[in-house]
């Protein structure tokens, strides 16, 4: 197993126990896509497809809860076409 995608799991482990439930909550929904350059991509959906807030779930919230547990995270981003296939 290397070592980012160690990561990867660790990342995807603290969306999905500790970040996700807060977005269910209010009627969206959040998909890690990929750990790369230290930066996180994930997707937004549901109620936050379309929030005006979401800018500010993401970097006041997803963000900084993901940069204190991971302090080579850089930025939390969210994913668009060219980030998923510029593999």
């Amino acid at each position: 197993m290397t070592e980012q995608i160690t990561n990867d799991e660790q990342i995807q482990d603290v969306i999905t126990k500790e970040i996700r439930p807060y977005i269910e909550m209010d009627g969206g929904q959040i998909q890690f896509i990929e750990y790369r350059n230290n930066i996180v991509f994930v997707e937004l959906a549901g109620a936050c497809g379309s929030c005006p807030s979401s800018t500010m779930t993401l970097k006041g919230g997803v963000e900084r809860i993901l940069k204190r547990r991971f302090p080579d995270i850089v930025s939390v981003e969210l994913a668009g076409l060219n980030t998923i296939f510029s593999h």
